[in-house]
């Protein structure tokens, strides 16, 4: 008898890489300088497992579409999050170049040939 194994959207699978580098990425900067022990080991294991998961998704989705799309939207993410959570500043420039990544982040998707 046939086993089943259901396998994950890849898609779904760098959404959930994304957002392991974004807290990864958020405890880079919680750790001052690696000199906090746990935020430090935060972002080892979530480098790791963001890695991991952006491997797996390249097993269906082409190695330009899933980085660009993979650092572009962990750059938006990270510059909402220094605005929100650090105080960062937030000028036009920055807003514009906001906008920009997030529509190139859709229209790579949209051009995508992958799953």
């Amino acid at each position: 008898m046939p086993t089943y194994a259901p396998q994950m959207n890849p898609w779904l699978i760098l959404c959930f890489s994304i957002a392991l580098e974004v807290c990864g990425t958020v405890c880079l900067k919680l750790s001052h300088g690696m000199s906090r022990p746990l935020p430090a080991l935060g972002v080892i294991l979530f480098y790791l497992s963001a890695f991991a998961l952006m491997s797996i998704s390249l097993k269906s989705i082409e190695i330009g579409t899933v980085y660009a799309i993979w650092a572009a939207a962990g750059t938006a993410l990270i510059a909402i999050i220094g605005i929100v959570f650090f105080g960062e500043s937030f000028p036009w420039g920055k807003i514009v170049g906001l906008v920009f990544v997030i529509v190139g982040v859709v229209l790579l998707k949209a051009s995508s040939s992958g799953h």
